[in-house]
Order: structure tokens, then C-alpha cells, then sequence
């Protein structure tokens, strides 16, 4: 038996039938048989822009934003736009 697998993401609903429905077909080349992984969210809630900011705000990813070192630019640096 083969073990090396290929992979494809799509997105899909799972209808009242407990079916799953692509939302696109699938590639051609793709066998008959297939192994199927069903990711979903928990709380069925998708995260606001609220939410994206105050994680992205606290991230300690982005800590280095506040050296000293990386304030390179002024306000006499490069041009105006002209509108």
C-alpha cells in the first residue's frame, strides 16, 4: 500500500443531510478514494476586527516595533502626495 499522500484545501458547508458540499469542485487528478480531515470552528463564531487588533496589539511578536533603533524615519522624509 502506498502511505504518501497529496494534499488539497477547500471550504465546504455540511448540509442537513450531514453531507459535506464543496463550495468548488474538486481538481482533476484527484483518486476515488480519499481520506477527509473536517476542521470547524468551536464557538461558530468568526473573530471580529476588534478582536484581530487587540491580538495583534499584544502580540509580543511585534515588541521590537518599540526600539529606539527601528524609529529611522521623520517627518522630512520622503515626499508629498499630490492630491
Amino acid at each position: 500500500m502506498d502511505t504518501s499522500l497529496s494534499a488539497v484545501e477547500l471550504t465546504g458547508t455540511i448540509n442537513e443531510l450531514h453531507q459535506i458540499q464543496l463550495d468548488e469542485p474538486l481538481p482533476s487528478g484527484v483518486p476515488k478514494r480519499v481520506r477527509v480531515i473536517v476542521l470547524f470552528a468551536v464557538d461558530d463564531e468568526e473573530p471580529t476586527e476588534k478582536d484581530w487588533l487587540r491580538l495583534a496589539t499584544t502580540n509580543t511578536a511585534f515588541d521590537f516595533l518599540n526600539d529606539v533603533d527601528e524609529d529611522i524615519y521623520t517627518l522630512d522624509d520622503g515626499e508629498p502626495l499630490a492630491q
